[in-house]
């Protein structure tokens, strides 16, 4: 038996009514819409066709029709109709996923405050989508008196950056760097930048190595500011706590550092790894944060939404107990993060030392 057009026609206006109603349909239902042209008695036996093709069925007490699993298969692959959101539905939703988004940032900011309470040392909380925006491709141009990266992003927007170097590099080099990065580094979310894939490039850059650092902190800022990255930052001042620190000058210049930009440029170094992660001193791409060790893990949000938490300090720093707090931390959140309400996060009143 064929499924012509007309009995697609009479499935889908079934589908529809009884979507609205919640009763069986009958033939004089599907009759009286207004883009149906068809005797009742036609209808009657289209739906009797359908009924014994396995896409309608009969409820015992009732004369009308009913959907079949495979009656939902088919208007859902091929006759719904498309629907358009009204002005009312896109502001309802649009206001929910920004008050939503809302009360995560401010979440976030207390994790960031109770992470750096339990280390005493400065800490901080960044969410993010997973997946997004890539690199399609690289351009490292020469000009006098430094280097130009363009970069062409899976958008079709480009971005690029002046890179002042203390050393010179010759065209040919930037040309074979180019053609490196473009091998390696396309086609990669901001998580596809691991610690391990810096190093592999590096080793194979030849004189150009001390590039690829500042091409990956460019890359991976760029990339996060555009997957809607936010990144909280608390407790800064615990450094002036670290013997470390003491001096005034090198305290300065740390906590000047320690700011979005270049916490947000720390490689998404648990792309396949759940577990916590440890960068000590140069293992760091940015510049500012060679000197101290970053201890990071991560967490699931939900909704495609990830978190990661982390805290900045002296080499020095009591690694055992830091990765143990953030390891609890993060699984404790990631259970919170579960449950159908965000979560609420008091903040205490006493600082947790030790």
């Amino acid at each position: 038996m064929e499924l012509t057009d007309r009995k697609k026609r009479v499935l889908r206006s079934i589908v529809d009514l009884y979507i609205r109603t919640a009763e069986p349909v009958g033939s004089k239902a599907v009759a009286g819409l207004p883009d149906i042209q068809y005797s009742s008695a036609t209808i009657r036996n289209e739906m009797a066709d359908l009924t014994a093709m396995g896409y309608l069925e009969q409820p015992h007490t009732s004369a009308g029709r009913i959907p079949s699993p495979a009656g939902y298969r088919l208007y859902v692959d091929e006759l719904m109709q498309g629907y358009r959101l009204s002005l009312d539905e896109t502001k309802s939703i649009n206001s929910a996923i920004e008050q939503r988004m809302q009360q995560l940032d401010k979440a976030m900011e207390k994790i960031a405050n109770l992470v750096s309470q339990a280390t005493d040392l400065p800490a901080i909380s960044v969410t993010s989508r997973q997946g997004g925006c890539t690199v399609r491709h690289y351009d490292l141009l020469l000009v006098s008196g430094g280097v130009i990266l363009v970069a062409l992003l899976s958008t079709d927007e480009v971005v690029n950056k002046f890179i002042k170097l203390p050393l010179e590099v010759s065209e040919q080099e930037l040309k074979l760097l180019a053609a490196l990065l473009n091998t390696a580094m396309t086609d990669l979310d901001v998580e596809g930048f691991t610690s391990g894939l810096l190093e592999r490039v590096m080793r194979s850059a030849g004189t150009a190595s001390m590039l690829v650092p500042v091409v990956v902190e460019f890359i991976t800022s760029t990339l996060r500011q555009k997957q809607g990255a936010a990144l909280s930052v608390a407790g800064q001042m615990r450094l002036l706590e670290q013997p470390e620190y003491q001096d005034v000058g090198k305290a300065q210049r740390l906590l000047s550092s320690l700011d979005e930009q270049t916490l947000a440029a720390l490689p998404a170094v648990l792309q396949n790894d759940n577990g916590t992660k440890v960068l000590v001193g140069p293992e760091n791409v940015a510049e500012e944060l060679k000197d101290t060790s970053v201890v990071v893990t991560k967490f699931d949000i939900g909704e495609g939404m990830q978190g990661m938490i982390g805290v900045v300090g002296p080499t020095r720093m009591d690694y055992a107990k830091v990765t143990a707090r953030l390891s609890y931390f993060a699984e404790s959140l990631s259970k919170l993060f579960s449950k159908p309400e965000q979560p609420k996060l008091p903040m205490g009143d006493s600082e947790t030392k030790g």
